[in-house]
């Protein structure tokens, strides 16, 4: 019975092992470990998206495509978060399921505290944490759309670290309320300004959501 048991074990050590390897190749979302300091004058999109791609070759994730889950407003060219991210599905850094595609990721996806992880498998700090950091940027609408022109919700599309307001959401979908309006994963509520105390004053310091494009 001993060698069966032992036998088992190994096994099972074997698959773990090789899980938590494939983790990085697997990965294709990730909360950003750590933000640019700029508060939310992110350099745009394009500067967004290369702090996304930076990040995930410091964990071996760089042969992917990643883009930051931001929008941007405007009467003509305005993005929409939803259509910069691929089509899914989206595995965090431990190899767990948070949505097969757009619909799921924008209805009943698996984001929760324990599954929105930055890219090196850490939990992100939340409500009731020292220092919270739950507010992630995004720019967005519960569809993952970008609000019409008029009221800044971008940070005058990523290049404000001053006046301007950005659209935040939850990562660890809780909030000072339980509408689901608080528990939105990406249209919270907006910052106070665009400066990165600002950011902080509300429960962030401008970490963002990335996705693997391919």
């Amino acid at each position: 019975m001993r060698p069966l048991f032992a036998w088992f074990a190994l096994l099972t050590f074997g698959f773990c092992t090789a899980q938590a390897q494939d983790a990085p190749q697997s990965m294709r979302f990730f909360v950003t470990s750590t933000s640019l300091g700029k508060g939310g004058d992110l350099g745009g999109l394009a500067g967004a998206d290369v702090h996304c791609q930076s990040l995930a070759a410091s964990v071996g994730a760089g042969t992917r495509t990643w883009h930051a889950y931001l929008s941007t407003q405007g009467t003509a060219g305005a993005v929409n978060a939803r259509d910069r991210i691929g089509r899914g599905p989206w595995y965090n850094a431990k190899a767990t399921l948070i949505a097969r595609d757009l619909d799921e990721l924008h209805g009943m996806n698996m984001l929760t505290k324990q599954t929105v992880l930055t890219e090196k498998g850490a939990v992100v700090n939340g409500r009731g944490d020292t220092p919270n950091m739950h507010d992630i940027l995004t720019g967005s609408q519960p569809d993952g759309k970008a609000f019409p022109p008029g009221n800044d919700m971008t940070c005058k599309n990523w290049t404000s670290s001053t006046v301007g307001s950005a659209m935040l959401g939850h990562s660890d979908r809780t909030g000072i309320t339980d509408d689901p309006r608080a528990k939105s994963w990406n249209s919270s509520h907006p910052s106070r300004d665009c400066s990165q105390d600002g950011l902080k004053s509300t429960g962030g310091v401008g970490l963002l959501y990335c996705f693997a494009t391919n």
